[in-house]
């Protein structure tokens, strides 16, 4: 079946959904290995404060997608150059972590306990409540002696990931490459809008949904990146066609690490396990699929079997994240209709 006819039959779920008011708008797209593609999309880019139509240009809010596409291969690329390891620990291109306390759990958390998620760090915290200087604020995570439990997804460990990359790289993220269609400074009116937000009370568009990331500059480890769908997809084929990294640190960042996660990415599973998502890119694909959502109602898939990627973007949270979308039903329902029809 062609990509077409996939991102069609896929599309057709979206297209239910926005007819029942459930999604403003949404942009589903497919890519091969080849670099060919199929993009759909439909509905509005805004509801607020007037209905705009998006089209395949608008940029979306990738929320946490950014963990995958700007945070995980950074790092692979330092380990790649020899300048990082996944078994440091933290202390070593942070050595002013906890400099006061000394806390060794914490500095003896090691790069790959970060990007698997595995350091026990607190999921989140109100960062931005803090203030909004963004040099204070990562010297604050780096100096607050964050409690250690059990497991959880965290921001925490993608934030501290991405000050370990500043560090190294002396670039700030937002001034990194990060691709054709990809930004952590877009143009507001090229946009789809997200929440209204109660804290900066306004219609967010064209900067970042997330509170912290917002308050650490814009782009953080863990969240701020903007992109098309083009841009998201042209990063996917990058993976496939095993161009955006070597084989061996792609090969390295898709071997799962636990049951449910390899380096960054969710690996597909049926488990459940505390403080970790649930697997939202169908039970139909491969085994040797990887993926991630973003809260703002983003979400990448790669199937390496397969040969193809797919990349589903919304902005579910506009105007407000206190809706039942139903989001995540959804992508497992076009993840499945797309590996179907493949």
């Amino acid at each position: 079946m062609s990509l077409e006819t996939m991102v069609e039959s896929g599309f057709a779920l979206l297209g239910e959904a926005i007819a029942a008011n459930r999604l403003p708008g949404a942009v589903l797209g497919v890519v091969d290995r080849s670099g060919d593609r199929a993009v759909h999309w439909g509905g509005q880019a805004a509801l607020l404060p007037h209905p705009e139509p998006l089209d395949r240009g608008t940029c979306f809010d990738l929320a946490s997608l950014t963990k995958v596409l700007v945070t995980v291969p950074a790092v692979l690329g330092l380990v790649e150059a020899g300048r990082l390891d996944l078994s440091d620990p933290l202390a070593r291109p942070l050595p002013d972590l906890c400099q006061v306390s000394g806390d060794p759990g914490l500095r003896g958390l090691t790069v790959l306990q970060l990007l698997t998620h595995t350091g026990g760090l607190p999921a989140w915290a109100p960062l931005y409540s803090w203030g909004t200087d963004p040099a204070t604020l990562k010297a604050l995570v780096l100096q607050r002696d964050w409690p250690l439990g059990p497991p959880v997804y965290s921001d925490i460990g993608f934030i501290l990931l991405g000050i370990v990359v500043e560090r190294l790289t002396g670039t700030e993220l937002a001034a990194m490459p990060l691709g054709s269609g990809l930004t952590a400074r877009p143009q507001p009116e090229a946009c789809a809008p997200t929440e209204s937000c109660p804290w900066r009370g306004r219609i967010l568009r064209g900067e970042t949904h997330d509170e912290n990331a917002f308050a650490l500059g814009g782009l953080a480890g863990h969240a701020g990146l903007f992109g098309t769908i083009d841009g998201v997809l042209d990063a996917a084929a990058g993976l496939l066609a095993e161009e955006t990294l070597s084989p061996a640190a792609i090969a390295a960042m898709r071997r799962p690490r636990t049951p449910t996660r390899a380096l960054g990415w969710q690996v597909p599973h049926d488990v459940t396990e505390p403080g970790q998502p649930a697997w939202t890119g169908g039970s139909l694909c491969s085994p040797d699929t990887i993926g991630h959502t973003g809260f703002t109602g983003t979400g990448l898939w790669i199937d390496f079997a397969r040969g193809y990627a797919w990349a589903l973007l919304t902005n579910r949270i506009h105007p407000s994240r206190h809706a039942e979308t139903g989001i995540q039903d959804l992508k497992r329902a076009v993840g499945n209709r797309l590996a179907a029809a493949r």
